[in-house]
C-alpha cells in the first residue's frame, strides 16, 4: 500500500533520525539541519498555516526558488492534507495570478520581497486569496494584516504545539493516499498551463518503484538546484532522497552549483541536459586553455575514456592494454575533473528532455555515469528509467516496476499504472483527451526495442509536415546537430514549408574562443556574418545531412546571436524551447532563409 508523502518524511525522521537531514547556506556558511529540527519547523509551520485557516483540501501556492524553506513549507502544507500549488518564480504577475485564480488558493508563500510585490500587483484580481506568507521578512513583522513573515506564522504554531504537542502527528495521520496532494501546471510550450492532479499515492508509488532502479542510500548527499516546482526535482530530489534516508544540500542557486558541488561534495545530483552540457562545454574550455602538453595529454585520456566507454555499453571487454591505459587515463585526468564536482559524484540522474550522446559519453568516460529517464507532470513523473549497469545510450530505460508502456497510433507513447494523474483540474475536456480507457496520452513519439527499452523520436504535436505531405520528427535531426561542439541549441522548421530549415545557436564559449585564438571580429553580429565561420556551420550542416533522407535534408540555416533563456521567454521554466515563441519571434529571419532556398533552387 502506498504512503503518504508526509508519511514518508515521518518515517525518515522516525527511522534515520539523522544530524544533517539537510544542509544550506547561512551567512556563507554550510549550516546543518538535524531531522528533528526540520520536523520541529514543519510542525510549527503547519499549525501556523492552520490557524491562519489553512485547512485539509485548501490550495497553498509555493512561489519561490530552490531552498531548504520550499521542502518545508511543502511538507507543512501536505501534513494538514491541504494542497500545495507550485509556482515558478520566474513567471510574471499575470502568469502567476492565472495559477492561483485557476486553483482557488487560498494563501500564498513567497520567498522575497520582489515576489511578494509581485503578488500585490495582481490580488484585486484573487479573491480567494487571503494570506501572502514572506520567507524573506527580516523584521519578522507583516506589512498589512493579510500578510504575514515566515517567522510569525511558525511563532504562532509553536505556541500552539506547545499547547498541543500531538497535534501535527494528529493531522497527518488523517491524510489518505487518494487525497490530492499537489496541482501542477505544465509549463504550455503550446497553448495556456494546465493543473495536473496528482495525489499523494500517485508521487508515493513513483518514489518506491524509482528507488526500486535508483540505487540510493542513507549515505548518500544530493545536491539540489533544479526547480523544485519541477516535478523532476520535487519527486526525485525531495521525496526519493528522503524515503531513501539521504541527505539534501541546497545550492545557494544555478550559477554556483559547481562551487557549491566542490564544497559539499554530493554523491548523486539531479540535472537536466541543458545543465550537463554546460558542464561539458566548459571541461572542454579550460582544458582548451591549458598549454600544449596538458592539452594533449587530456584528449588522450579523453581518447581512452571513450574506448572503455563504447566497450561497456557494446557489452565486450576491453583488452588488458586498453584497460591499462583507461585506467591510466582516470589518474592522470579524470579524478581531477571529477574532484571540481566534490570527487565523490557515483552518477547523475537526467530528464526532462533528451541527452546528446556525445554529452552521455562524455560523462561516463570521465567515471560519472548518467541515468537518463523519460516522464511527465502527468505521471508522477517517472515512467522510465535507465538500470545502473545495464545503461542504453539513446533510450530512455524500461519501464519502472508497476508502469505499463505501450506504443499507439501514429507511434504516440501511452502509459497506464499508479502513476497516471487523475486528470487536469477542473478542465474535464482536456482529461477525456489525455486519458482514455486508462492510458495516459503523452503526446511524444517512440517505440519499445527489442531489450523493452523505450525510445523516444519526438513530440507528436512537434511533427512538421511539409508541403509535400512528408513527415519530419525535428528533434532526432536537433540532437545531431547538438552532437557538435559548435552548435549549443537547434531548432528546426518546415511545417506546411517546402523545404527544411534551421535556426542554430552558437556555443559562443567555443565560438569566441576560436575568435579570439584566429582574429575574427570580436563584434558577434559581424563574427557570425565572418566567411570562415559561416563555413563551419555549414560543415555541420552537411555532415548532418549526409545521415538524412533527401526530404528530412536542412537545406539552409540562420545563427541566432544569443542563447535563449527563459527571461527572454525562448525558454520554459523546465528549459525546453518554446517552438512557438521562436517562430513568432524569428519570424522575418526565417523568412529570409525560405527566400534564400527559393532562390538557390531556381
Amino acid at each position: 500500500m502506498s504512503r503518504t508523502l508526509i508519511r514518508l518524511f515521518l518515517d525518515t525522521v522516525d527511522t534515520h533520525s539523522k544530524p544533517d537531514q539537510f544542509l544550506h547556506k547561512v551567512a556563507g556558511t554550510w549550516q546543518p539541519v538535524s531531522a528533528a529540527a526540520a520536523l520541529e519547523t514543519v510542525e510549527c509551520l503547519a499549525l501556523g498555516l492552520e490557524s491562519l485557516g489553512i485547512a485539509a483540501g485548501d490550495r497553498v501556492a509555493i512561489v519561490s526558488e530552490t531552498r531548504l524553506e520550499w521542502a518545508l513549507a511543502d511538507l507543512a502544507v501536505l501534513g494538514l492534507g491541504a494542497i500545495t500549488v507550485p509556482i515558478y518564480p520566474t513567471l510574471t504577475g499575470p502568469q502567476c495570478a492565472s495559477m492561483l485564480r485557476d486553483s482557488g488558493a487560498r494563501a500564498a508563500i513567497v520567498s522575497n520581497p520582489a515576489l511578494c510585490e509581485k503578488l500585490r500587483a495582481v490580488r484585486d484580481t484573487l479573491p480567494a486569496l487571503e494570506a501572502l506568507v514572506q520567507m524573506d521578512r527580516q523584521d519578522g513583522v507583516a506589512a498589512t494584516p493579510r500578510e504575514h513573515a515566515w517567522s510569525q506564522v511558525i511563532a504562532a504554531g509553536t505556541e500552539r504545539r506547545s499547547r498541543e504537542p500531538g497535534a501535527f502527528r494528529e493531522r497527518a495521520a488523517r491524510v489518505r493516499p487518494e487525497d490530492v496532494a499537489t496541482i501542477i501546471y505544465t509549463s504550455g510550450t503550446t497553448g495556456e498551463p494546465k493543473g495536473a492532479v496528482l495525489t499523494h499515492g500517485n508521487i508515493a508509488f513513483d518514489v518506491d518503484s524509482s528507488l526500486q532502479v535508483m540505487q540510493i542510500h542513507p549515505h548518500d548527499l544530493a545536491l539540489s538546484f533544479l526547480p523544485l516546482s519541477h516535478i523532476f526535482e520535487r519527486m526525485g530530489g525531495l521525496y526519493g532522497m528522503l524515503a531513501a534516508g539521504a541527505s539534501i544540500a541546497y545550492a545557494e542557486s544555478m550559477d554556483t552549483v559547481a562551487a557549491n558541488a566542490a564544497e559539499v561534495r554530493p554523491t548523486v545530483l539531479e540535472g537536466v541536459p541543458r545543465f550537463y552540457e554546460k558542464v561539458y562545454a566548459r571541461v572542454l574550455e579550460a582544458a582548451a586553455k591549458n598549454p600544449p602538453l596538458a592539452r594533449k595529454l587530456f584528449h588522450w585520456g579523453l581518447a581512452r575514456g571513450m574506448e572503455r566507454v563504447r566497450a561497456r555499453f557494446q557489452s565486450r571487454p576491453l583488452g588488458p592494454l586498453a584497460a591499462f591505459q583507461a585506467a591510466l587515463a582516470d589518474r592522470l585526468v579524470f579524478r581531477k575533473i571529477r574532484a571540481r564536482m566534490g570527487g565523490r559524484l557515483r552518477y547523475g540522474i537526467s530528464g526532462g528532455a533528451p541527452l546528446s550522446s556525445r554529452v552521455l559519453e562524455f560523462f561516463f568516460a570521465i567515471g560519472i555515469p548518467i541515468l537518463e529517464g523519460y516522464g511527465l507532470t502527468e505521471t508522477s513523473p517517472v515512467i522510465c528509467l535507465n538500470v545502473p549497469g545495464r545503461e542504453k545510450p539513446g533510450s530512455v530505460g524500461p519501464p519502472i516496476p508497476g508502469v505499463e508502456v505501450r506504443i499507439g497510433d501514429q507511434g504516440e507513447i501511452l502509459t497506464r499504472g499508479p502513476h497516471v494523474m487523475q486528470g487536469y483540474y477542473r478542465n474535464p475536456e482536456a482529461t477525456r483527451v489525455a486519458i482514455q480507457d486508462g492510458w495516459f496520452h503523452t503526446g511524444d513519439i517512440g517505440r519499445l526495442d527489442a531489450d523493452g527499452m523505450l525510445v523516444i523520436t519526438d513530440r507528436l504535436k512537434d511533427l512538421l509536415v511539409t508541403a509535400g505531405g512528408k513527415k519530419v520528427a525535428p528533434q532526432p535531426i536537433e540532437a545531431k546537430l547538438k552532437d557538435s561542439p559548435w552548435i549549443g541549441e537547434a531548432v528546426l522548421l518546415g511545417d506546411q514549408r517546402p523545404c527544411i530549415v534551421a535556426l542554430l545557436v552558437p556555443d559562443f564559449a567555443r565560438l569566441e574562443a576560436e575568435a579570439l585564438a584566429r582574429g575574427w571580429p570580436r563584434d558577434r553580429q559581424a563574427l557570425l556574418a565572418h566567411p570562415e565561420v559561416r563555413a563551419i556551420y555549414q560543415a555541420e550542416l552537411a555532415r548532418v545531412n549526409a545521415t538524412l533522407a533527401p526530404f528530412e535534408q536542412i537545406k539552409t540555416m540562420d545563427l541566432i546571436g544569443h542563447e535563449f533563456t527563459q527571461d527572454s521567454g525562448e525558454l520554459t521554466p523546465s528549459l525546453k524551447v518554446k517552438r512557438r515563441v521562436i517562430v513568432e519571434r524569428y519570424a522575418r529571419e526565417i523568412e529570409a532563409m525560405y527566400g534564400a532556398a527559393r532562390e538557390s533552387a531556381a
